[in-house]
C-alpha cells in the first residue's frame, strides 16, 4: 500500500505560479510511473505529466512548455511546477502512482486559476 500526500494548491491569478508537491509514503524506487491528473466537475479526469520509469516524461499537450514535472527521490516526492497559469488550469489535481497492477490516488488538492 502506497499513501499519498498532497499539497501546494491554492487561487492564483492568471499568469502566476504554484508548485504542487506529492509526498509518497515508501520509497519511489519500484515505481513504475508517477504522475500528475486534472479532474472539473462534469468532465474526466485527464492525464497532465508523468514520469514513467525514472526515464521519460509526458506532458498534455495543453501544459507542454508551462509545467514541469520532476521527483525527488531521497524523500520519495513527486513535484509540479505550474507557471504561465491559466484559467482552463483550474481544477482538482491528484497525485498518481503506479507500480505493477497496482495504483494509487492522493486526496486532490484545488488549483483555482482566477482574477
Amino acid at each position: 500500500q502506497v499513501q499519498l500526500v498532497e499539497s501546494g494548491g491554492g487561487l492564483v491569478q492568471p499568469g502566476g505560479s504554484l508548485r504542487l508537491s506529492c509526498a509518497a509514503s515508501t520509497t519511489i524506487f519500484g515505481i513504475d510511473a508517477m504522475g500528475w491528473y486534472r479532474q472539473v466537475p462534469g468532465k474526466q479526469r485527464e492525464l497532465v505529466a508523468r514520469i514513467i520509469s525514472f526515464l521519460r516524461t509526458d506532458y498534455t499537450d495543453s501544459v507542454k512548455g508551462r509545467f514541469t514535472i520532476s521527483r525527488d527521490n531521497a524523500k520519495s516526492t513527486v513535484y509540479l511546477q505550474m507557471n504561465n497559469l491559466k484559467p482552463e488550469d483550474t481544477a482538482v489535481y491528484y497525485c498518481n502512482v503506479k507500480r505493477g497492477s497496482d495504483e494509487y490516488w492522493g486526496q486532490g488538492t484545488q488549483v483555482t486559476v482566477s482574477s
